[in-house]
């Protein structure tokens, strides 16, 4: 356990033992996990709506596809033809998240580099 853990631990039960967490509203109850505060009333049934439908935000969308591109592109041999097409949609893809704001390392991160040349040596 790191040691932030350890001391949020400590806080809680000793706010535990004084009693400072009892007779809280909504003790006992269910967490509302699926908060939509944020969304405007107007807004929240079309929201859910998609969302119980499994559609993504079109960054997150975007960012599924990127992630799908650059694991075929590990896969594929860079003399392939395809290889060139799927780099610039990569490429466009990157950008568009650069545009959202989204950062991309993920796409290019060292570690996941470091386990594929370890697993190709074995």
């Amino acid at each position: 356990m790191w040691l932030l853990d350890q001391l949020a631990e400590q806080h809680i039960k000793a706010a535990q033992d004084k009693g400072e967490l009892s007779h809280l509203p909504g003790e006992g109850k269910p967490l509302k996990l699926d908060d939509d505060s944020h969304v405007p009333s107007e807004l929240r049934a079309g929201y859910r709506l998609l969302k119980n439908s499994g559609f993504l935000p079109p960054e997150l969308e975007i960012r599924r596809q990127a992630i799908e591109i650059n694991d075929l592109l590990q896969q594929l041999d860079p003399e392939d033809p395809q290889y060139s097409n799927h780099c610039k949609h990569l490429m466009l893809l990157e950008f568009k998240l650069h545009q959202a704001g989204m950062n991309t390392d993920f796409l290019h991160s060292e570690y996941g580099k470091s386990i594929r040349q370890r697993l190709g040596e074995n």
